[in-house]
């Protein structure tokens, strides 16, 4: 079943007035705002939803998170709209970093590299870690995601009065585009609020709740801040059985802003990107593999599939797809949809050369 037929029979379900007039309202509404288009009844469902919570007339609390939520992410799809076609890296780390700490130089020379390989820095917009990122990067390929607090966060010197600087009221919708607009995520030492982006990122990612990328952890080199929270996942949640040995392939160690660079890279070299069509996990890939590879593949990655094994077209049926991905070649097959960090492995396998047409 389809999202769009399961959320169609949500509404008729929970329709409270059945009122057929209310309905067509919102249809003229939609023939007004745009015409036709592909995406009308994912727009009616839209409207209904907002109709069926004017009916119950909910507390003016629930009213404004909802007014709130459709704003910031309205906002932010029109905002980003201008640089879709951009590769983009989220870069996180503490906004307490001073500007003389080896690690601010180190997050500057980060930005700086990914801008030297045309890729955007995205950060939470604000200062230390952060704003260094930005500085390095410059305000071209620099997108900062603030977060509206009463103390200490603000727009940082980059991104403030431009916009490349969008700022979010709900944690929840900040994170969201983090990881959305995020081809790779590079993560520096920092608080709280560094830990918690890490561990999430990892579980939206192991859960395949978001599509697998790289999660870069960077540190200087010799330095333990990384280390000491892998040693913990080995000798505790790896032992103890609360996660499995391939889910330690999500994320990667780097001593400098170059071998991070050189992992998002590798990790791109012949993977181009993925999706879900019809219940088959396609991988868009640059080059074809050659008969061999695919045979050792079929082999080696029985355990992710249910059902039939991998498929490769040249250049698949670009049904649903954009026209600029239509020359892309396409491994496809019935993806369990839970072992992600197998699905990495399987990535690495299709970006080693010696695999290649």
């Amino acid at each position: 079943m389809s999202e769009e037929t399961s959320a169609a029979d949500y509404l008729n379900r929970h329709w409270q007035t059945g009122d057929s007039g209310v309905q067509h309202k919102v249809d003229e509404l939609l023939a007004l705002a745009h015409g036709s288009s592909e995406n009308t009844q994912l727009y009616r469902d839209m409207l209904l939803s907002v109709v069926r919570m004017a009916q119950a007339d909910r507390n003016r609390w629930d009213a404004k998170i909802m007014r709130q939520t459709l704003y910031e992410l309205e906002e932010a799809f029109s905002r980003l709209e201008q640089f879709k076609r951009r590769r983009k890296v989220t870069v996180f780390g503490s906004a307490r970093t001073p500007l003389d700490r080896s690690l601010y130089a180190l997050a500057r020379d980060m930005g700086k590299v990914l801008s030297e390989h045309d890729y955007m820095t995205i950060t939470g917009g604000g200062g230390g870690i952060m704003e260094a990122a930005h500085v390095g990067a410059g305000l071209d390929n620099s997108l900062g995601f603030n977060i509206t607090l009463p103390f200490e966060q603000k727009a940082n010197r980059v991104v403030s009065g431009t916009t490349h600087d969008l700022s979010f009221r709900f944690f929840f919708l900040r994170k969201l585009f983090f990881v959305k607009e995020a081809d790779a995520l590079i993560l520096c030492p920092g608080g709280f609020g560094t830990l918690d982006e890490t561990l999430e990122v990892l579980t939206l990612i192991q859960t395949g709740k978001s599509p697998v990328v790289p999660v870069i952890l960077l540190d200087e080199p010799g330095g333990n801040y990384w280390k000491g929270l892998t040693r913990f996942f080995h000798d505790h949640l790896l032992a103890e059985g609360y996660i499995l040995e391939a889910d330690l392939n999500l994320l990667q160690l780097a001593g400098s802003p170059q071998q991070a660079m050189q992992h998002i890279l590798t990790f791109y070299s012949n993977y181009h990107s993925s999706r879900w069509l019809n219940e088959q996990f396609i991988l868009r890939l640059n080059h074809p593999l050659n008969d061999a590879a695919l045979e050792r593949i079929n082999d080696s990655f029985a355990d992710i599939c249910d059902g039939s094994g991998f498929i490769q077209q040249l250049c698949g049926d670009p049904q649903g797809d954009e026209p600029e991905l239509h020359h892309l070649c396409r491994l496809t097959f019935p993806f369990n949809g839970r072992a992600q960090g197998r699905l990495r492995a399987l990535i690495d396998t299709v970006n080693v050369k010696e695999n290649l047409l």
